[in-house]
């Protein structure tokens, strides 16, 4: 996808922040939504920063802006008017089930990371859902739950969260702080919890779980 060249570079910011708005959202929450600092998007909205064609794409994807309006300002904010009505639920396709998730996330996900959609009621804008394997969360997420989770941000003390261990794969953990230290437990006690690495990187936080049950 080639990005539109931009026709009026001191209106991009404006616009940005524009979409912000409209979602209701923080500076912090669009960022981390985005996978960038807070500091760097309050650049952008101030004309201060330029965004790559990179985070460009990425925006347009995650809210479904219209790539022609962002760069120029002409045409419709949305990318049709039907998923402007739809602009704060999950598209009629529904959100990604991820197959797997690369160290480009989110910002850079190719075909063969998406295994299928999900429509599902009340689910946030910009969310993606995965399969969770194993019983490290047991009882509070089992083998085969659906997660639904939000790239970025930055949790809050006991939330569940999608990290990277140390071999960069992405693992369901617990966030806590303890004694001013940063540790990922599972919930199930038969495994130890562990401390983060330097290279380790909270890929999201989890909403929900959903839950496939047989009467």
């Amino acid at each position: 996808m080639a990005f539109p060249v931009i026709t009026q570079p001191q209106t991009m910011g404006r616009r940005i922040k524009e979409i912000r708005l409209k979602k209701g959202l923080t500076q912090k929450e669009f960022a981390d939504s985005l996978g960038i600092v807070q500091g760097f998007l309050s650049g952008i909205e101030r004309e201060k920063k330029t965004p790559s064609d990179t985070l460009l794409i990425a925006l347009c994807n995650l809210y479904e802006i219209n790539p022609s309006w962002l760069a120029s300002g002409e045409g419709e904010m949305y990318r049709s008017q039907h998923r402007a009505a739809q602009a704060n639920i999950a598209g009629s396709r529904g959100i990604p089930i991820l197959e797997r998730i690369g160290s480009g996330f989110p910002l850079n996900i190719e075909e063969g990371d998406i295994r299928d959609h999900a429509a599902l009621p009340g689910i946030a804008e910009g969310s993606y859902a995965l399969v969770a394997y194993g019983d490290f969360m047991a009882p509070t997420i089992r083998d085969g739950d659906m997660v639904i989770f939000r790239p970025g941000g930055s949790p809050e003390n006991g939330t569940v969260v999608l990290v990277t261990n140390r071999w960069g794969e992405p693992i369901l953990r617990r966030y806590r702080i303890k004694n001013g230290d940063i540790v990922y437990s599972p919930d199930n006690a038969t495994y130890s919890p562990f401390s983060p690495a330097p290279e380790t990187r909270i890929i999201g936080t989890v909403t929900e779980v959903w839950r496939k049950v047989k009467l």
